[in-house]
């Protein structure tokens, strides 16, 4: 594998880590009640979970669960039913508005442990971060590439979802103040829970 392709490779999978979707919501949503803390432990379980897809993938155990067609299914599914189940969690936030009292629930709750499991599941039930790395991934190999140029791509993959989604939380530490007034804070929750509750309805319809 050159450099030129590899830049290529990076290029493309930089600009598509910064494109929304359900991870970046995720960790904004864990961000918006723990604060930077609490978006750090989603985004660890989310990188855990992309480097164990893109593992997968480069070892071709991802080929046979996209084939497997009941496997593939029930993972679409679960999948699907937690995004829309953190969507109505964000939805509720803004419908109650209490924000105060809500807060200080969450954070009695939400221990590391479950922010951590929130962005694990919500990456590892994805079948499309699967199907991202399978599409992708062979456009920049050759016959000659090795297993490492393999796992060197999907790791460049998951790394820079990390790069992402720390410079998101460096964003929301910087505006916590105004992100801690009521009105804007309903918006965010009903603007995120929207936002996952389609994303899960999407993958749930998708063919």
């Amino acid at each position: 594998m050159t450099w030129s392709t590899y830049a290529g490779f990076a290029g493309m999978m930089a600009f598509l880590a910064m494109m929304p979707g359900p991870d970046t919501m995720v960790v904004l949503k864990n961000a918006l009640t723990g604060g930077a803390r609490g978006g750090g432990w989603a985004c660890g379980g989310i990188t855990v979970a992309n480097f164990l897809q893109g593992t997968a993938a480069a070892l071709g155990l991802g080929a046979v669960i996209t084939r497997y067609q009941p496997v593939f299914e029930t993972v679409k599914w679960l999948g699907a039913a937690y995004l829309v189940f953190l969507g109505i969690q964000a939805l509720r936030g803004a419908w109650r508005g209490d924000y105060e009292a809500l807060d200080d629930v969450r954070r009695a709750r939400a221990s590391r442990s479950r922010r951590f499991r929130e962005g694990f599941l919500s990456n590892i039930t994805n079948p499309k971060v699967i199907v991202l790395y399978l599409s992708v991934l062979p456009q920049f190999l050759t016959p000659s590439s090795t297993f490492g140029d393999s796992l060197l791509l999907a790791y460049t993959v998951a790394a820079l979802g990390v790069v992402w989604q720390v410079l998101l939380l460096l964003f929301v530490h910087r505006v916590r103040g105004w992100l801690q007034r009521r009105r804007v804070r309903r918006v965010m929750d009903g603007a995120t829970g929207a936002a996952l509750l389609g994303f899960g309805t999407a993958l749930a319809l998708e063919g």
